[in-house]
């Protein structure tokens, strides 16, 4: 999930106008200022921040946080005991809450807790990830694509990759093995990873305790909402030993402490050059917004036909209306004439930078003009791209692993190794709502329809004769994908005894050759141009400002450093902090201000001081959530779940007056464990008495 938060007198209108002239100041690609940055664990700026703050971090404390932090699936977390235990977000554990309900017992709504080991649940398709190793491969991956163009290019660099991955896990299932891009192809590295594939379920509350306020106040701040669970890595049926974990430190910072965020930020655009953003902010963005719009308004509409369908959607629509404000924020950025005239100024100024220099445009041409010819190329491929290979299935669970089931009977280069984990991945029990299923197969099929016109030939080849209405009934309605015992069969079958064996399948291999033709274009025309000519720009950027930068968010361990503030926008002050007493007072009694029924049954217990939630200035995106905000002496003093308003545009920028991360504290963690949700276990395992 993306990370959301602004002061309830502020009009969130107002603020998503100025998020992008807020962040002009970045704009300048100079060493990182204020507390911006999200750095690798191998480029931290040790001193800057010692200086900065008089902290005494050294590599021995890095190590510490980097081998307690874990990456799960989307989001981040981390260990906070020696016995595997998992701190993360409600929004990061919420899609297992659901996985694990049924009608008769919904998790999503009553929480999940669980008086000792045995009543934890695995969650299905969860992993943890600890990194344990970076090996820089630059010369490696850039030797492999040297001379070649296109789809060539693409190859090389993909089998050098998986060579050096294959390499670097030498076959050990208890490891996995990335090799990562930074600084948009400028140096790679190869990430390895201790795996824990067995995750269960220890602890979420309500949704309406971690959700209080809803979409309303996602974004926003002050926040009151417990978005925190607790998970548990096992091994051969046994919680893992992790004795590199965080101390829990069960009382609320200060204002001015300094806070560090260790997570796995998902992706930012701050070094993408003009071309690519204005394509961005023309076409990419506006037609991102327009569809999940109306996929929101479906899954709205079907939610209020009962309380099963209430259920069964909860989880898809709180994350598209989450991500409606985060691609929101990113256009109101991109669509700021004076952010993007800043932006214009620093590409500018690094241009004529290397043109002052001879032998360094000798060196890497002009890959900015090579940029503007392939945004020419991907305005042409978007949409057919999108809707018959990117976006196709419009994100039905089954098409989805039909898709895989049927690619990977189509792949003569795939080992054992590869086809039993297909076998696996796909032959999992795992819970399946045909009429969400139904929903989104439909909407994918009418949408590709709208936008590629009627007499586009890969629409008369997926619709033939019929409507997408009816098309979508047939196809979900007929298929045995939903059994996981045939999908494990399905995995071993040839491609034409797919074909034979179920509708859903038939129907993929009938379309999947054109949805391939158009990805493989989309590789070799507009991938492997940009990735050669994003190198040189890498290069540039080097060569002009060195090599104290911190690279774009990708997914993987970073951490980041600031302090405990507020902030002040148009004569608001908005403090650092907010109480469990406040939430109380905000309830209204109607969704989604009415508070969660525990905290109701158990507000005389409650100790209305505590602090809830708090704001800092570290500098984060999606896919930090759950990760743990950690103190100077590497306690864990929280899990990030938000931004700010401001910080919606933070895909392309960070600024330091206004930008701020919010968190739910441990001390309210500690509080909810004490009086409103009793897990004695959990306190005393985190050594709180």
């Amino acid at each position: 999930m993306q990370l959301r938060s602004l002061r309830a007198a502020v009009s969130a209108t107002a603020s998503l106008a100025a998020v992008a002239g807020f962040m002009a100041v970045m704009a300048a690609p100079s060493p990182a200022r204020a507390d911006e940055g999200m750095w690798t664990f191998d480029n931290f700026p040790i001193q800057t921040v010692n200086d900065k703050y008089g902290t005494r971090i050294d590599q021995a404390w890095l190590d510490r946080v980097r081998n307690a932090a874990v990456r799960i699936q989307g989001c981040s977390a981390s260990f906070v005991s020696d016995e595997g235990l998992i701190l993360t977000n409600w929004h990061c554990v919420v899609g297992c809450s659901q996985e694990l309900s049924s009608p008769e017992q919904d998790y999503v709504k009553n929480g999940f807790l669980t008086a000792n080991r045995e009543e934890e649940k695995r969650c299905p398709g969860q992993t943890a990830e600890v990194l344990v190793d970076i090996v820089d491969v630059t010369d490696r991956v850039l030797g492999a694509g040297a001379g070649l163009e296109g789809a060539a290019f693409n190859a090389a660099r993909t089998a050098e990759t998986n060579n050096i991955q294959t390499e670097a896990c030498a076959g050990d299932a208890k490891f996995s093995c990335q090799v990562i891009s930074f600084y948009r192809g400028g140096r790679y590295a190869m990430y390895k990873f201790r795996k824990y594939d067995d995750v269960r379920l220890v602890f979420a509350p309500e949704n309406q305790a971690a959700f209080f306020g809803g979409d309303p106040d996602n974004f926003n701040f002050p926040r009151y909402a417990l978005d925190a669970g607790f998970l548990r890595a096992y091994e051969d049926g046994q919680p893992v030993a992790t004795p590199n974990f965080l101390k829990w430190n069960p009382n609320p910072p200060k204002e001015g402490d300094v806070t560090f965020v260790a997570g796995n930020p998902g992706s930012t655009s701050r070094l993408l050059t003009m071309s690519q953003l204005e394509r961005l902010r023309d076409q990419q963005l506006p037609v991102t917004l327009i569809q999940n719009s109306e996929l929101r308004g479906r899954l709205l509409e079907y939610s209020l036909t009962g309380d099963e369908a209430k259920r069964l959607s909860f989880d898809p629509i709180f994350g598209l209306e989450n991500s409606f404000k985060v691609f929101y924020g990113q256009q109101g950025a991109l669509t700021d004439p004076a952010f993007m005239g800043a932006k214009r100024e620093a590409e500018t100024e690094l241009r004529a930078r290397v043109a002052a220099d001879p032998s360094l445009v000798q060196q890497i041409g002009d890959p900015w003009g090579e940029l503007e010819r392939v945004q020419a190329t991907a305005r042409d491929l978007f949409l057919p791209v999108r809707q018959l290979e990117q976006a196709a299935g419009g994100g039905s669970t089954l098409y989805a692993m039909a898709r895989s089931i049927v690619r990977a009977s189509k792949d003569t280069t795939m080992t054992d190794a590869r086809r039993a984990r297909l076998v696996a991945m796909v032959g999992a029990e795992t819970p399946i709502a045909t009429d969400m299923e139904e929903i989104r197969l439909r909407y994918w099929l009418s949408k590709t329809r709208e936008y590629l016109t009627v007499d586009n030939p890969q629409v008369k080849a997926l619709l033939g004769r019929e409507s997408p209405e009816g098309l979508a009934d047939r196809l979900i309605s007929n298929t045995r994908m939903g059994d996981a015992a045939f999908r494990a069969q399905a995995a071993a079958m040839t491609t034409a005894q797919l074909a034979e064996a179920d509708p859903l399948l038939a129907f993929v291999i009938a379309n999947d050759d054109a949805a391939k033709a158009i990805g493989d274009r989309w590789a070799a025309e507009v991938n492997a141009p940009t990735a050669r000519a994003a190198e040189k720009v890498a290069q540039a950027r080097f060569a002009v400002y060195g090599a104290n930068l911190y690279p774009d968010a990708t997914f993987s361990l970073r951490l980041s450093y600031g302090q405990v503030a507020g902030w002040t926008y148009r004569g608001v002050t908005v403090p650092p902090f907010t109480y469990m007493g406040g939430l109380y007072e905000r309830a209204t009694g109607a969704e989604p201000f009415n508070a969660a029924q525990a905290f109701i049954d158990n507000e005389s217990r409650v100790n209305k001081d505590t602090v809830f939630d708090f704001t800092s200035t570290n500098d984060i995106i999606g896919g930090n959530s759950g990760s743990p905000v950690i103190n100077a002496d590497g306690e864990v003093i929280g899990a990030a779940f938000d931004g700010n308003i401001h910080s919606l545009g933070g895909s392309y920028g960070y600024d330091g007056e206004l930008n701020r991360t919010v968190t739910v504290s441990t001390a309210a963690i500690t509080e909810a464990l004490r009086n409103i949700y009793p897990q004695p276990r959990l306190l005393e395992e985190l050594g709180v008495r």
